[in-house]
């Protein structure tokens, strides 16, 4: 037996998913959200399935329709009361010959298109007002001197002295490379719309006194 989206398995899935989440996934309304939306044929019954109910109707709010599923709802309450009521009303409309409902019709699609701009301009403005994350990523570098003689401490004080916005110096040690030598490896913190690592090394690489290179050897997202 198949399943389909306005089955009440369905709707009982779909009610405990919501239950511990808002969303299909992530933390705001998404494309999967609408590719549930859409599959489904009728909005879940507010009392029997609530989470489900709840999502339904915020993301047609958010898609604007907000208004669809109300009267979709009250068709589905009204039942077979609509059917009956439906005949009554088209003979009167064959014995008057007036279109009774044209102009309520007009006045529902632009009282309907009103609440639609509002509520996508209520949306908007709460994604514009939404704090930005900044992306950061901690690198790890290293710098090689040219030989054994070179002076660590004044090469790391030179690549320290190096100042960018979005860059943070931090923890550094030496680690051994044989014969002697000792490069620098040190941490840095970079935001990564405003440090570009190319011009960073080159920067870095400028004090050719004490380096002979620089290398980026891990960098991780925070």
């Amino acid at each position: 037996m198949s399943v389909t989206f306005a089955s009440p398995l369905a709707f009982t899935i779909l009610n405990s998913l919501f239950e511990a989440r808002s969303y299909v996934a992530g933390y705001e309304a998404s494309a999967k959200d609408t590719e549930v939306f859409n599959a489904l044929t009728e909005g879940p019954n507010e009392s029997a399935y609530p989470h489900a109910a709840r999502w339904y109707k915020h993301i047609a709010e958010v898609k604007g329709l907000a208004a669809k599923y109300e009267l979709e709802l009250a068709a589905s309450q009204i039942g077979t009361f609509a059917a009956g009521a439906a005949a009554p009303a088209a003979a009167a409309e064959d014995d008057d010959d007036v279109d009774l409902f044209g102009s309520d019709d007009d006045e529902d699609d632009a009282e309907n298109e009103r609440i639609k701009a509002e509520r996508v301009k209520e949306y908007q403005a709460r994604k514009a007002n939404k704090p930005k994350v900044t992306a950061k990523s901690v690198c790890t570098i290293d710098v090689k001197p040219w030989d054994d003689e070179t002076d660590m401490a004044a090469l790391e004080q030179y690549v320290r002295s190096i100042t960018m916005d979005g860059l943070v110096w931090g923890l550094s040690k030496l680690v051994a490379v044989g014969y002697g030598i000792k490069k620098l490896q040190i941490t840095a913190v970079v935001e990564d719309e405003l440090v570009s690592l190319e011009v960073l090394q080159e920067k870095v690489c400028e004090g050719e006194d004490w380096i002979q290179s620089m290398d980026v050897i891990a960098m991780q997202k925070l």
